[in-house]
């Protein structure tokens, strides 16, 4: 059967169908939610994020994808590497452009070679590669174990990174999950959670089509204010998450708290197959402790509920721990064109990945569950 990699700037003429079969059970990746990010400005040239999908087809059928972007800066990845681009800039070299196979403004593991085979997998991961030769470089973020092995042995570099994800033991309550842990956790977090209702705030669960304009709306204010809060602006604008609401709706959780019967914050999560997972969270007030009940027990309530098998509830922050999220190596792959500027972040990702396996089991040592 005839095979052919092209390359598209958007995924407007291509089948959603096919490209959904291929996407599997990770929100993240469907058709819709990469073109929303693309068709409402978000991913795009102008941001920083041109889409260069990468298509293998066999007989006129999409057999392979990688959600690709020509990157002109670092941020949105959540994988670090702006000490590597300082390091080319001080080299009087450009490390922008660059290559990357990732969901945008998204640190969420999933698969990223998107292929019908072993054989497709490997095809893209060469097209990719071969195409990298025009960039500094080429990087894949957060892939599944065997993919970035896959990768490795094509030869790119392997570099892990920390996450908090809390895994479903068959729990049939919350209470029940409370009652793994040890007694100074559960406890601190009966305190969080009645503190939080002592305060006047009630929280409920919006889902699919419960969730209306004004609520996005609402939400979308919340969003924007944690960005405000830091000094810079929102990634995804209003119009894409009302793209996505109604587009694939069974996806989204809404998490609202009220106090006094006004909505003053908002949690957002996305549902796969699967997994919950954590996103973005925003108050109009704040509120002792809200944060962690929006943004983890609840999410953690809502997937016991729904039988899900994980919460991922991001990177950073130990705190996550102390909820009963524990930590989890993730892993991404990278190429770099530049022979010695190559073997040098080889050298310093060993002893990265050296200090990450240090890092994990000094954390397990602090388990919130009963041993």
């Amino acid at each position: 059967m005839t095979e052919r990699l092209r390359v598209a700037d958007s995924l407007a003429g291509v089948s959603a169908a096919q490209w959904n079969a291929l996407a599997g059970n990770n929100p993240f990746l469907r058709h819709e939610f990469l073109s929303a990010l693309g068709e409402t400005g978000c991913a795009s040239a102008r941001t920083g994020w041109q889409p260069q999908f990468l298509l293998l087809e066999r007989g006129g059928a999409l057999a392979g994808a990688m959600p690709l972007y020509v990157k002109t800066h670092s941020r949105g990845e959540y994988v670090f590497d702006w000490a590597w681009a300082d390091a080319y800039a001080r080299h009087h070299l450009a490390y922008y452009p660059k290559l990357l196979c990732a969901v945008p403004f998204t640190p969420v593991t999933g698969p990223r070679l998107l292929g019908a085979d072993d054989a497709a997998r490997g095809a893209l991961a060469a097209a990719a590669l071969a195409a990298a030769a025009e960039f500094s470089s080429l990087h894949v973020l957060f892939a599944p174990p065997a993919q970035a092995l896959q990768l490795q042995e094509q030869g790119m570099l392997l570099r892990r990174t920390v996450q908090f994800h809390w895994e479903n033991q068959g729990y049939a309550s919350f209470d029940e999950f409370l009652a793994r842990m040890s007694h100074q956790r559960r406890k601190n977090i009966r305190q969080e959670r009645r503190r939080v209702r002592e305060a006047g705030v009630s929280l409920r669960w919006l889902v699919g089509d419960e969730i209306g304009e004004r609520d996005w709306a609402f939400f979308h204010r919340c969003y924007a204010g944690t960005y405000a809060a830091h000094g810079s602006r929102p990634y995804l604008s209003l119009e894409f998450f009302l793209r996505v609401g109604a587009s694939m709706p069974a996806s989204f959780l809404l998490v609202l708290a009220e106090r006094g019967g006004a909505p003053i914050a908002a949690a957002l999560d996305v549902i796969g197959d699967d997994a919950l997972y954590g996103r973005y969270w925003g108050a109009l007030e704040h509120v002792p402790l809200l944060h962690f009940e929006a943004c983890y027990y609840q999410a953690i309530e809502f997937a016991i509920a729904r039988g899900l098998a994980r919460f991922e509830g991001g990177a950073q922050g130990e705190h996550k721990l102390y909820r009963g999220l524990l930590p989890v190596e993730t892993l991404s792959a990278h190429w770099l064109a530049h022979p010695q500027f190559a073997r040098a972040i080889e050298d310093y990702l060993a002893r990265e990945s050296q200090g990450v396996a240090q890092y994990v089991n000094e954390l397990n040592e602090h388990t919130p569950f009963k041993v």
